[in-house]
């Protein structure tokens, strides 16, 4: 018998969890598979609903965590296809990626590189990019600047981490500021980064500073508006849950072992 296929999104999951639900005979999940027993039979029909979004990726946090944070905070599963340093360096992969490099985000038949770019997608196609015009250019006013520090962060990790650590560090609290910044200008911060709710900046920003707080610890401690931002975005259900998982916990910062 074949298999159904269905996009694994909340509405096309209710759906079918309503047709489900309706039968007299018994059904349940598992792990995204929900099987009913046929009427006067013995065997089973198996549906399987089919994660819609593919991480094609090296077995790091790096430019991927802030899309894992949004997906697993906004209830969407996603397959990740772990790409090692040995098959990279054998090359047929890196020569089929548009820009030679990862990660490779995959949305149905819409393949997309540039993690920028996969998270406005996510944020477009998933209510996360402000609700108007205006708040759209302030979200990518955030973004732009958290790439900013970002490409920062990476030039020190993988080119310049003995040398240049403890000027970095000393450096951090200026950049640090326009967030704080932003944050006051947004009801007191007491929200989310740019208007009432959340953004695909605010997984973003969230995700480069618990980076910096492995790089140094503290580096929040002069910033009140941006410690409660980043315990209250953790402290949201699902978030929490996936930031505790072996999937997060376990997945190293950086691909050369620094942080």
């Amino acid at each position: 018998m074949g298999v159904p296929r269905a996009p694994w999104s909340p509405q096309c999951r209710d759906r079918l969890l309503g047709v489900l639900s309706s039968l007299s005979w018994g059904w349940g999940p598992r792990e995204g598979r929900w099987c009913t027993l046929l009427p006067g039979s013995d065997k089973c029909l198996f549906v399987f609903l089919v994660p819609p979004y593919t991480i094609v990726y090296f077995p790091v946090r790096g430019r991927c965590q802030a899309m894992r944070m949004l997906l697993s905070d906004q209830g969407q599963s996603w397959k990740e296809e772990v790409v090692t340093m040995e098959n990279w360096l054998q090359g047929p992969l890196k020569a089929s990626c548009l820009y030679g490099q990862l990660p490779k985000f995959l949305d149905g038949d819409l393949t997309l590189y540039q993690s920028n770019a996969i998270l406005r997608h996510l944020g477009r196609s998933l209510g996360l990019y402000g609700k108007n015009p205006k708040e759209a250019a302030l979200v990518d006013v955030v973004n732009d600047g958290v790439e900013d520090l970002r490409c920062k962060y990476v030039t020190l990790i993988y080119t310049n981490y003995e040398a240049g650590k403890d000027d970095y560090v000393k450096a951090l609290p200026g950049h640090l500021k326009p967030f704080e910044t932003l944050l006051s200008q947004n009801n007191g911060g007491q929200a989310f980064i740019v208007g009432d709710q959340i953004s695909f900046a605010d997984y973003n920003l969230l995700d480069l500073l618990l980076n910096h707080q492995v790089l140094a610890p503290g580096c929040l401690d002069a910033f009140p508006l941006l410690s409660a931002y980043v315990a209250r975005l953790c402290a949201r259900p699902k978030l929490k849950a996936f930031l505790a998982s072996p999937e997060h916990v376990n997945l190293p910062i950086n691909g050369n072992g620094k942080q």
